[in-house]
């Protein structure tokens, strides 16, 4: 059975390769989702994307999931270090979760240093450029 995968990404990942280079690498929005989408087909695995910048937005397509999906790779953004209720909404789901950061959010400033959602996730990859978002690909069709 072909395993499909929801990628999401929060608010101003719309900007990557517009942002600092420094921390973010010079790849837009764009070309991610074509990098996993190749990788997703040599996988023989199905991928959604799904960007927004609006908090409710992405609860809101977390909450509509069905059991037809096999895990969810989350680039939360800021959200990550405040979103109780987005770490409420990925609890609920029973399928794997991986949170992906581009940067390594604990070498940047205090106030990143804490993500509230990683307790709802199965694990965390941060601070590998866009190949992150390829291993916890990856790692979910590997389970």
């Amino acid at each position: 059975m072909t395993k499909k995968i929801l990628i999401i990404n929060g608010p101003n990942l719309e900007m990557l390769g517009k942002r600092d280079k420094s921390k973010y690498g010079d790849f837009s929005l764009d070309n991610l989702m074509t990098m996993l989408s190749d990788e997703a087909s040599k996988l023989g695995c199905e991928v959604e994307f799904f960007q927004n910048n609006i908090e409710g937005e992405i609860i809101n397509k977390i909450n509509s999931l069905d059991d037809s999906y096999d895990g969810i790779i989350i680039n939360p953004g800021g959200l990550t270090h405040t979103s109780v209720s987005l770490h409420d909404s990925l609890e609920i789901k029973q399928f794997p979760k991986i949170e992906v950061h581009i940067s390594n959010i604990y070498s940047r400033e205090e106030f990143r240093h804490k993500s509230i959602i990683v307790h709802a996730c199965t694990s965390s990859v941060v601070g590998m450029g866009s190949s992150g978002y390829l291993y916890a690909l990856r790692h979910i069709v590997s389970l």
